[in-house]
């Protein structure tokens, strides 16, 4: 018989391929793995992606990214650093760490070690073992122990935003894959931190919008606090400021002075004066132009005397209202340590100022509206206490005056009648007091002079017999001030009440006229002349309110040719020199 064949492992034509068989299953079970792992890895990136997309809000923003590059590549710890505006980092966001082990470690990193390295140079670093590195600064107590390291930079419109850090504690090293899987994530992580930054960006617009909304409601409200003083609080809190002041410039030009101010120093600098010139504000009031300044204690171009009590650091000066109109500056500041303004935050205070300004301007025509409602109603009292009241008590004195003619001067009737026209004189005076202070100080400066003596002239016809006539002579409107317009428009009412009294004059003139040095009021008439020292006394008034403006009053009566009617006639003459 045959020997049987020989079956054992490595025997026979077929073992050779068979071998080749089992390694090529071999291989492609490996790269089946390794398909799957790639799988579960896009997979994983994918789902880190929609983490990370999936808020607007920038702080959940930056923890979700930390968070899910941590689960990406197995990290035990991450961290985020994002970088400030004057060099090292702002803010340090973890994973990994709880908040007893950060409690004990204290200060958050600044910057140094291998965090520096990739602030001065952001291109991917990965470790084995940080601490082999020699840019590595070790790390302070309480803080727990890394090994792998893997740090990439984040970049938002090609501008590095912050690094992210990885680290491992299990002796386990980040492969390419690891870092290509955390770069992938980080462009995706750039596009997320843009998208929170604009919403953060609409979202501060929307509030400066309303704040805009709510001080024109302010303003325009009948009651409320002080108008500037609710501009400045309230755009100190809309801007995220420390301090704001309001400056305004003084009635000279020279100097500027700090109306209102809120926030730090605002007790020190109220009311404070200081020259205008080399000033922010001063700047700004000139050219109508905002003004922004990064840090204000590293450059001294201009003058900030809010700086005097304050560490000022970021700082905006604002215009409030449009040129030529601007009324004065709006002084935002924040301190030395604070975020810096931007460009946005200029053209948002900006707006806002030119928002409050035209509010002023509408309170302001309110104001001034119901100022002249108000100045109506006087002046409707004061016509009709001129018009009814005074002229029946003008009309009364003239009768008693008459009644007491007919009595005779010496009996005790006549006297006690010219009492009660004495008393009558002096309720009357009383009523014009009243008048004067019914129609104010503003009316009498808003009428002109040949408009009031028109009107006076007007108002007397009745008990003169006949209109006065009136004349003007040289620039009386232009050079008669307001602080001698209310005596000359009296002097008229008490000549022409004692021609009405006493004269029993067919004709009168009143002639006005000024040169650049003096004014003088001309009254004469055709009547009696003064011949009793009665009439006389009556004009007493008009001697002292001429001497009060260091002027003269002089009489002169009977007149050297009065005309045909009578044989009397008289002039008064008063002039005063213009201050």
């Amino acid at each position: 018989m045959p020997p049987p064949p020989d079956i054992s492992p490595g025997s026979g034509p077929d073992v050779a391929p068979r071998l080749q068989l089992d390694e090529l299953l071999t291989q492609l079970i490996d790269r089946a793995h390794d398909v799957l792992d790639t799988q579960n890895r896009l997979r994983g990136l994918l789902q880190a992606n929609r983490a990370v997309i999936g808020d607007l809000t920038l702080p959940a923003v930056l923890q979700r990214i930390v968070e899910a590059a941590c689960d990406l590549v197995e990290a035990r710890y991450g961290a985020l650093g994002v970088l400030a505006e004057r060099g090292g980092l702002a803010e340090f966001v973890t994973v990994g760490v709880d908040d007893a082990t950060r409690e004990l470690i204290g200060q958050l990193p600044q910057g140094k070690g291998l965090l520096g390295a990739l602030i001065d140079d952001p291109r991917p670093i990965r470790l084995d073992d940080l601490a082999d590195d020699a840019r590595s600064v070790g790390f302070p107590d309480h803080h727990p122990p890394m090994r792998g390291f893997l740090g990439l930079p984040i970049r938002v419109r090609d501008e590095v935003f912050g690094n992210l850090y990885l680290t491992r504690d299990d002796g386990r090293s980040f492969t390419q894959d690891d870092e290509d899987l955390v770069a992938s994530l980080a462009a995706t992580a750039g596009v997320a931190i843009e998208n929170a930054r604009l919403f953060e960006e609409s979202q501060r617009k929307q509030e400066w919008l309303e704040a805009e909304n709510e001080i024109t409601r302010q303003l325009l409200a009948s009651e409320g606090d002080e108008p500037l003083q609710v501009i400045a609080r309230r755009l100190q809190q809309v801007a995220d400021a420390d301090a704001v002041n309001v400056v305004l410039p003084t009635v000279d030009g020279e100097h500027l002075m700090i109306e209102v101010a809120t926030g730090d120093g605002a007790d020190e600098v109220t009311a404070m004066i200081y020259p205008t010139e080399g000033t922010a504000s001063q700047a700004v009031l000139g050219s109508g132009e905002p003004i922004l300044i990064a840090d204000h204690a590293r450059q001294s171009k201009f003058l900030v005397h809010l700086s005097d009590v304050v560490d000022v650091g970021p700082l905006m000066v604002v215009p409030l209202g449009a040129t030529p109109r601007v009324r004065g500056a709006l002084v935002v500041a924040r301190r030395h340590e604070r975020p810096r303004f931007t460009e946005t935050d200029l053209h948002l205070a900006s707006t806002f100022a030119n928002h409050a300004a035209v509010a002023l301007e509408l309170a302001d025509a309110r104001t001034d509206q119901q100022r002249v409602v108000l100045l109506e109603d006087r002046e409707r009292i004061a016509r009709d206490l001129h018009d009814h009241v005074i002229q029946r008590l003008f009309a009364a004195g003239l009768t008693l005056e008459s009644v007491a003619a007919g009595l005779g001067g010496g009996t005790r009737g006549a006297q006690r009648l010219m009492q009660v026209v004495n008393d009558v004189d002096e309720t009357i005076a009383k009523i014009r007091d009243s008048i004067f202070q019914l129609r104010g100080p503003l009316a009498a400066r808003t009428a002109e002079l040949r408009t009031r003596v028109f009107e006076l002239a007007t108002e007397m016809t009745p008990v003169l017999g006949r209109a006065p006539r009136v004349s003007f002579a040289g620039p009386v409107d232009a050079v008669v001030p307001g602080t001698v317009l209310d005596d000359l428009v009296a002097v008229v009412r008490e000549a022409l009440t004692n021609v009405a009294r006493h004269a029993g004059a067919t004709e009168v003139t009143v002639d006005i006229s000024a040169t650049a040095t003096d004014v003088t009021v001309d009254v004469t008439d055709n009547g009696v002349g003064i011949g009793d020292t009665g009439r006389r006394s009556g004009l007493d008034n008009l001697r002292r309110r001429a001497e009060e403006h260091g002027g003269e009053f002089v009489i002169t009566s009977p007149l050297p040719d009065p005309g045909p009617a009578t044989d009397g006639g008289t002039r008064l003459q008063w002039t005063i020199p213009l201050p």
